[in-house]
C-alpha cells in the first residue's frame, strides 16, 4: 500500500534534508535540559535531528526524513520558539508578541527556483502563507548556500517550510554545494565584560542588553585604558581596529524606513554606531539602493545591526523600534 500513500501526498513522501542556523541559545532551547526536548521531537516527529558542534556562536541544526516527518519536526521546533518568546515576554513590557524566525541554509542554486521569475515564487509564498520570507543576497561565509530568514506564527511558518520543500523537491541543487560550517568562536570582533560578539553571517547579533555595551564599545575609537594601567581593558584591541567598509543593499520599498523623516533614523543609527553610512541615490531602473558603511568592526557590526532591526521591525509590522 506504500505506493498509495505516495501518491495521496502527491509524491511528496520522500526523503529530505533541511538545515537550519540557529544561535547557541536557541539551540539551547531546542536541547533541553539533559537533551529531554531534543529527544521528545525525534522520538514523535520520526525525523534525525542533529545538531553540530558546539563552541560556536551559531549552530546548524539538520532535520532528514520523509517530508511528513519533517514538517512534525519543524511544527514542534517553531512552537517551541514561540513558548520561548512568550516565556521571555512575561516579564518585559513589549505588548505585541514578535514573531517566530527561523532560519534555513539553502544551495545557493536553489534560491533562484525560492524566488522565482522577478520574484514571483517568494511573492505567492509570502501571500499565501503569511509568513514573512528573505533570501540573503550574499552566501555564508566560504560556502555556496545562502541564509533563508521565515518569520511569522507558526502555522505560517510550517505553510511555508511544506512550499519551500516542494520548490526544493522539484528543483535539485546544481553542482557542488560547499556546505557552510559555523566558525568556532575563536576570534571575537570584541569582548566585552566577558561576552564575545562576533559577525555570524551578514550580521553582528549580540543580545539585546548587550546594545548598550557594544554602543559604548563603538564610541570609543581608541581603548579605555585606566590611569597608571598600560595595558588595554579588552583582550584583542592592543590598537584601535583600523577602519574597514561594507556595503549593503536594500530594496527602495524599505529604505524610507531605515533614512525617517528628514533622515532622523538614518542620523540616530550614525550616531549610536560611530559608523560613516552613506547611501547611494536611486539607480534608474534599479529596485535596489546602496548603502556603505565605514568604520571600525565594532561600528560596522553595530550599525548593520540598527539597520537590520529597522528593516525587521518595518518588515513584520512591529512600528518603531
Amino acid at each position: 500500500m506504500e505506493s498509495t500513500k505516495v501518491q495521496s501526498e502527491g509524491g511528496l513522501n520522500v526523503t529530505l534534508t533541511i538545515r537550519l542556523l540557529m544561535h547557541g541559545k536557541e539551540v539551547g532551547s531546542i536541547i533541553g535540559k539533559k537533551g529531554e526536548t531534543v529527544k521528545k521531537m525525534r522520538e514523535e516527529s520520526g525525523a534525525r535531528i542533529n545538531i553540530s558542534e558546539g563552541n560556536c556562536p551559531e549552530r546548524i541544526v539538520t532535520i532528514t526524513g520523509p517530508t511528513d516527518t519533517i514538517f512534525k519536526a519543524f511544527a514542534m521546533i517553531a512552537y517551541k520558539f514561540e513558548e520561548d518568546i512568550i516565556n521571555s515576554m512575561s516579564n518585559s513590557p513589549a505588548t505585541s508578541k514578535p514573531p517566530v524566525t527561523l532560519r534555513l541554509v539553502v544551495p545557493a542554486s536553489q534560491c533562484g527556483s525560492l524566488i522565482g521569475k522577478g520574484g514571483s515564487k517568494i511573492k505567492e509564498m509570502r501571500e499565501s502563507t503569511g509568513a514573512q520570507v528573505q533570501v540573503a543576497g550574499d552566501m555564508l561565509p566560504n560556502s555556496t548556500e545562502r541564509a533563508v530568514t521565515i518569520s511569522g506564527t507558526p502555522e505560517a511558518i510550517i505553510q511555508c517550510v511544506k512550499q519551500i520543500c516542494v520548490v526544493m523537491l522539484e528543483s535539485p541543487p546544481k553542482g557542488a554545494t560547499i556546505p557552510y560550517r559555523p566558525k568556532p568562536a575563536s576570534n571575537p570582533v570584541i569582548f566585552s565584560g566577558g561576552q564575545a560578539y562576533t559577525i555570524q553571517g551578514q550580521y553582528a547579533i549580540p543580545h539585546p542588553d548587550q546594545l548598550t555595551k557594544l554602543h559604548q564599545l563603538a564610541m570609543q575609537q581608541t581603548p579605555f585604558t585606566p590611569l597608571g594601567q598600560t595595558t588595554p581593558a579588552f583582550p584583542g584591541l592592543d590598537a584601535a581596529p583600523p577602519a574597514s567598509t561594507h556595503e549593503l543593499t536594500i530594496p527602495n520599498d524599505l529604505i524610507g524606513c531605515i533614512i525617517g523623516r528628514q533622515g532622523t533614523k538614518i542620523n540616530e543609527i550614525r550616531q549610536m554606531s560611530g559608523a560613516q553610512i552613506k547611501i547611494a541615490n536611486a539607480m534608474e531602473g534599479s529596485s535596489e539602493r546602496q548603502i556603505t558603511i565605514t568604520g571600525t568592526p565594532a561600528n560596522i557590526s553595530l550599525a548593520q545591526y540598527l539597520i537590520n532591526a529597522r528593516l525587521t521591525s518595518e518588515v513584520t509590522g512591529m512600528g518603531s523600534l
